[in-house]
């Protein structure tokens, strides 16, 4: 199954000042693969170069992880959409791992589990991050993951139907939750996991991955209010309270 370009899936690399890891990943991209940059107010060239290098480029004034991941899925064709970092902490030839098992339609949804390369690929504060989010993230769900997985794959008209509404650091724990909420089958898959070029915005810094882990905790309150099955409402609301404290503990 193709879209009418002729490719198959559909890549948004949400982008923010990533002008120099462009043209690694890009030249990385397997056949079949479309590259959506979604430039999220970047001020170095991070458009430009995405453009030359045959990129979709998509603008995004909203700054937020969210806002540019959802643009990109708005513009997506393909019946597969996948996301990636753009910062070459991943290698896009690793694609086909998290995609395949969508297109054979053994998974809904595939998610990397990173596995850093080197120490310097992971910081620890964010890895410590990590791991509360992942042991929240399945006592929310009821299902094994050990990783938010940025980089991810799951059928576009599935993705749209599941009414995502974060804009901010959010957007990949809302996503596995709604997923779960409607039934979808969720695995994870090892991913190599490299330093990236530049520096991270969100896990970078300590007070990065603090404000991500406020975004997730506002997300997971907002979540046990909106209509999912009874069995996902009560694990996410029992789970609030101890959100919060991790945070706490976290400043």
């Amino acid at each position: 199954m193709q879209s009418s370009q002729g490719h198959t899936v559909d890549v948004v690399f949400p982008a923010l000042n990533e002008e120099r890891a462009l043209p690694r990943i890009l030249g990385e991209l397997p056949p079949g693969y479309r590259a959506i940059v979604v430039d999220n107010g970047s001020t170095d060239r991070t458009a430009e170069v995405a453009a030359e290098l045959g990129a979709i480029v998509v603008h995004e004034s909203r700054r937020g992880f969210g806002a540019a991941a959802h643009a990109g899925l708005l513009a997506a064709t393909a019946p597969i959409v996948a996301f990636c970092d753009a910062d070459a902490s991943m290698d896009p030839r690793d694609l086909p791992k998290v995609v395949d098992p969508v297109r054979s339609g053994e998974v809904d949804l595939m998610l990397g589990r990173r596995r850093a390369t080197s120490l310097r690929a992971w910081p620890l504060h964010a890895r410590f991050a990590n791991l509360v989010l992942a042991r929240l993230m399945r006592r929310a769900t009821g299902v094994r993951l050990s990783d938010l997985g940025p980089m991810r794959a799951a059928r576009r008209e599935q993705l749209l139907r599941l009414d995502l509404l974060d804009r901010r650091s959010g957007y990949p724990l809302e996503m596995v939750l709604r997923a779960s909420g409607a039934g979808f089958r969720i695995h994870e898959i090892d991913i190599p996991y490299s330093p990236r070029e530049g520096r991270s915005k969100v896990t970078g810094t300590v007070r990065g991955t603090i404000n991500a882990v406020r975004d997730m905790s506002r997300l997971l309150a907002a979540e046990g209010a909106r209509p999912i099955p009874e069995t996902a409402r009560l694990r996410t609301s029992g789970i609030n309270r101890e959100f919060s404290q991790h945070e706490e503990a976290a400043r």
